[in-house]
């Protein structure tokens, strides 16, 4: 593919973990990488691995669940790399706690940016791909979409983001557009890292724990979340749409 020919991606939540590590694989991929974050700044370090690999990456700050926000941020996207057709909706945030001590304010913070979130990226994402006959959108589910305690907000989200991959695909896909949702298990991530505050183990000692329950007998790096998502954004994937994949070393009903 020649460099006026290059597809843009975008990847909200770049600038750490799964995020991080897809947008370093999407830009191995050959793609342009736009690196959305809440702090622009934070985003320099995964821009700076991408281009010091011969890469090229932007780093753009916004508010995934402002409207305006993210317009600014697509149009920004437009104008430095292209139109983009790739979207991956990783961009999230835990507020956990038990449903009773649960306040109004950690469930909205936590749907407004993952599911309202999801919903605007895709919505300014997908007329550049309607216009390019091709697109892919990734959304980022969780293994916690079966349920998982302390986290009823979270769940919600992570389930309905299923349901709104599927809506996609099916409203999509006449126009060469595929949507795809893939669910980490445990991931070690700075996500992580903190429920294991929450649940008061050091870090080392919960993957341990985690991995003993994992048949692969190991806990997931962001990187195997990456593979994932590198493959549903592939040129390759054309007509596998409407999908949840599970990654997460083994079976979950």
């Amino acid at each position: 593919m020649s460099t006026t020919e290059q597809r843009v991606a975008v990847v909200t939540g770049g600038a750490r973990g799964i995020g991080a590590a897809t947008a370093v694989r999407l830009a191995a991929e050959g793609r342009a990488v736009a690196v959305i974050d809440l702090d622009e700044a934070a985003c320099k370090d995964t821009v700076e691995k991408i281009t010091a690999a011969g890469g090229k990456a932007i780093a753009v700050g916004a508010d995934v669940s402002d409207e305006a926000q993210v317009e600014a941020a697509i149009a920004r996207v437009v104008e430095e790399l292209g139109a983009p057709t790739i979207l991956v909706n990783n961009a999230g945030v835990l507020r956990d706690n038990l449903l009773f001590k649960m306040t109004a304010a950690d469930w909205d913070t936590v749907l407004n940016v993952h599911l309202r979130g999801s919903f605007l990226m895709a919505k300014a994402v997908q007329k550049h791909m309607v216009e390019a006959g091709w697109g892919r959108i990734v959304n980022l589910s969780s293994s916690s979409a079966l349920g998982n305690r302390g986290q009823a907000n979270y769940s919600a989200a992570k389930a309905g983001l299923q349901g709104f991959t599927k809506t996609l695909a099916i409203e999509l896909g006449k126009f060469g557009i595929t949507a795809n949702a893939v669910a980490p298990g445990f991931i070690a991530t700075e996500m992580t890292k903190v429920t294991a505050e929450r649940v008061k183990m050091g870090f080392e000692e919960f993957k341990a724990a985690a991995a003993t329950q994992i048949p692969v007998q190991r806990v997931g790096e962001p990187e195997d979340i990456a593979n994932a998502i590198a493959f549903f954004t592939g040129e390759a994937a054309g007509f596998v749409s409407g999908q949840v994949l599970y990654v997460a070393g083994g079976p979950l009903d």
